[in-house]
């Protein structure tokens, strides 16, 4: 149990709830089990037969069971068949547990544990079951539902007496806080989630024990921003007159009243003696580039230097083109060593460059791919002060990479790095740097308020004046072909109107590729009998098919950086009419003058990236086409997410949708710091009055006492939630 289910102590079972629980005329539907999944059902036998194979050597028990909805089959082999034989007679009602497979197109267990609930349907043992809730818990095959409840009533003791057996339990709620709240204590929320009477018992007790995991959430994140406001660092105030000023008055264009009034938060943050921490979220195209560069030229001004984290090199080598396009010959002054030595200067700008009298700083990129002499170049640049933005990818992390002074680190697209990677750039500083965390993925409030909730957040949700409105439609491929078929035609009419389009594909497509995707094939993929398209493939048959009159050229992430942006170059410059790519086109890619988008087997990707990708069309002043284009059959849960993202362009609304169907994990960052979920009742999506008053609740003590020397148990509470790992991954983050 310790092993498989991470239950550890007494403590760690008694916060093991059930996930759901059966009670009589309520039984789980068979008909919606999922595949691949392990299951805990309640049903009555309908059928029990043993069939003999191999000369009568061997014996095979099928036993039919159901539960109104729908029937499953349950198979025993061998000397396995004895026990269920005796015990699964037509009419038993019994739990079972399993993993669901399919054989000859049917679901089925394959020898499932099992409890029979009284033998027969005899008056006095369906009564006995009647008015009971049964608890069915989070289990695995190594530990079945009804085996843990076992323990946990072996736990609790004998109904009635459990208050005194949960009497020494630590409770993280401050008695005021309790009782202002309306919310039972711990032992009877307790008892009333593991033996509950009723379903107001469950309500209780579920009203409760949310309560404890925002609350203790709440106060970790509220102490990690108290600390961080006790932190120094070195306010960063633009020069009036400097290189913010020259850069601002070579726009073409003028700010949104979105970018003027989150650079206003930014520059607000950035004067002060503390650092920086701010989540900056923005769809697509909002200008959050353009916002973190006036940052970044503020900061240079101050005499600093500022640092951009990319994810990939294409990310990061778009990043430094658009940069320095948009600084124009405030960047220009490259090579100083080109340039007379000034007097006293020794040939180096006083200040390292950052702010001279020639208004211009070096804009320097170092990625992992760069040769030996331009790195060795750049790293000088850094060291000196010679460059005072750097963009990079995780090459910026290294050893031996040293900055003269850094002032701001921005992150983009923050949920692909891990903490480790965003301290180790924060650590270069002499003083802790500021930092901004920009993300395209829209984050509902309550997700921030827990994920980020010791970064505070700003949002771009205006579109920049000339942007296109994009119109997304589902295409059924294998319901209706000739769909498909008016799609190809769609892009031949963009492309004859002077336009470009993209085709997208979950896959690149060669022999290591396909041996990959074999193994990760899912329950339904199995049921399409084809992997994923891919780009390769693809790009060949169109072709030689419905595009083979236009320029068609293949981009994807296994391609050598140089022939990776030579592509790019070309479809930018409008020398490739239809780019057949993989999802390296999610972030970064801005060409305007491409308006449509095909994505193949759009099923395959998620919610979120889904609204990503179609950021890249519609970009310019020419309205923007997305087709989703899938297999699934109409009904599906996957065609069902397609029509969400057909049918809004609100990329908050379908992050919620994303959430919905994801759920959340843990907050604490399980992709990051690898450990199980926090949250056992709490969801982030479904309680944000909870997670709004928990916050407000969590302030007002953090600001009162921040060491919680009154609040003892709360203290136990937190060291409890905040393992090493944790600790770890919030002291980071």
């Amino acid at each position: 149990m310790a092993d498989h289910l991470d239950l550890h102590t007494v403590g760690d079972l008694l916060h093991h709830y059930p996930r759901r629980y059966a009670e009589r005329g309520e039984l789980t539907r068979l008909s919606d089990l999922p595949l691949d999944e392990h299951v805990t059902v309640v049903a009555q036998v309908a059928d029990a037969r043993v069939h003999t194979f191999n000369g009568g050597r061997g014996r095979r028990l099928e036993v039919t069971i159901t539960d109104g909805s729908g029937r499953l089959q349950l198979v025993f082999f061998g000397k396995g068949v004895h026990k269920p034989r005796t015990e699964l007679q037509p009419g038993t009602r019994a739990m079972f547990a399993g993993k669901v497979s399919v054989f000859n197109r049917k679901r089925q267990l394959a020898h499932p544990e099992f409890k029979t609930l009284g033998a027969g349907s005899g008056a006095e043992t369906v009564e006995a079951f009647a008015n009971q809730l049964l608890p069915l818990y989070p289990a695995c095959k190594q530990m079945e539902s009804w085996q843990i409840q076992q323990a946990v009533d072996t736990v609790l003791g004998p109904a009635g007496h459990e208050e005194s057996a949960l009497a020494g339990l630590i409770d993280p709620l401050p008695e005021s806080l309790r009782e202002g709240r309306g919310l039972a204590t711990l032992p009877e929320a307790l008892r009333k989630i593991h033996r509950p009477g009723t379903k107001a018992d469950i309500a209780t007790a579920r009203d409760r024990l949310k309560w404890d995991e925002a609350f203790v959430l709440q106060v970790a994140l509220a102490r990690r921003r108290q600390a961080d406001a006790q932190l120094p660092a070195a306010p960063r105030k633009p020069a009036p007159d400097g290189l913010l000023t020259a850069f601002d008055a070579r726009l073409p264009f003028t700010l949104t009243e979105g970018q003027r009034k989150v650079s206003e938060e930014i520059f607000a943050d950035l004067a002060t003696d503390h650092p920086m921490h701010r989540l900056l979220q923005g769809e697509v195209g909002s200008g959050k580039t353009m916002v973190a560069l006036r940052a970044m030229l503020g900061v240079v001004d101050a005499g600093g230097q500022a640092a951009m984290l990319a994810p990939t090199e294409v990310l990061a080598q778009q990043h430094h083109r658009s940069i320095t396009e948009m600084m124009g010959e405030l960047a220009s002054w490259g090579l100083w060593r080109e340039a007379p030595p000034q007097k006293g200067g020794g040939g180096r700008r006083e200040g390292g460059m950052l702010g001279g009298a020639e208004r211009g700083t070096k804009v320097v990129l170092l990625t992992g791919s760069m040769g030996a002499a331009a790195r060795r170049q750049a790293l000088l640049d850094l060291v000196t002060g010679e460059a005072g933005i750097v963009i990079g990818t995780h090459a910026l992390i290294e050893d031996k990479v040293q900055f003269h002074d850094l002032g701001l680190v921005v992150v983009d697209e923050q949920h692909r790095f891990g903490v480790e990677q965003r301290d180790a750039l924060r650590s270069k500083g002499k003083q802790p740097p500021h930092l901004l965390v920009m993300t395209a993925t829209p984050i509902p409030r309550t997700v921030a308020m827990t994920v980020f909730g010791d970064l505070e957040t700003s949002v771009l949700d205006q579109l920049p004046s000339g942007r296109s409105p994009i119109a997304s439609h589902v295409v059924p491929a294998r319901d209706k072909p000739h769909f498909l078929t008016r799609a190809w035609e769609r892009v031949r009419e963009e492309v004859a109107a002077g336009h470009q389009g993209y085709v997208v594909c979950p896959r690149i497509g060669d022999e290591e590729d396909e041996s990959k995707a074999a193994k990760e094939k899912s329950a339904e993929d199995e049921a399409e009998k084809r992997p994923p398209l891919a780009v390769v493939d693809v790009a060949e048959q169109l072709v030689k098919g419905p595009l083979s009159d236009l320029r068609v050229e293949v981009l994807h992430g296994r391609m050598q950086p140089e022939a990776k942006d030579e592509v790019m170059r070309r479809f930018a410059a409008g020398e490739v009419d239809v780019l057949v790519a993989t999802t390296v086109i999610e972030v970064g890619v801005n060409v305007p003058n491409a308006t449509a988008m095909v994505i193949m087997d759009a099923d395959r990707f998620g919610v979120s990236q889904l609204h990503q990708l179609r950021g890249r069309v519609g970009r310019g002043s020419a309205a923007g086409l997305c087709l989703l284009v899938t297999d699934m059959p109409e009904g599906s849960p996957a065609r069902a997410r397609l029509g969400a993202v057909a049918a809004t362009l609100d990329g908050f609304e379908l992050s919620r949708i994303d959430l919905e169907q994801r759920r959340e994990g843990d907050v604490l960052g399980q992709a990051q710091s690898g450990v199980r979920s926090s949250l056992r009742v709490l969801a982030v999506i479904d309680d944000e009055e909870v997670i709004a008053a928990a916050r407000e609740e969590a302030a007002t003590i953090v600001a009162a006492d921040p060491e919680l020397a009154g609040y003892p148990q709360l203290r136990t509470a937190l060291d409890a939630l905040l393992d090493k790992e944790r600790a770890e991954f919030l002291d980071k983050g």
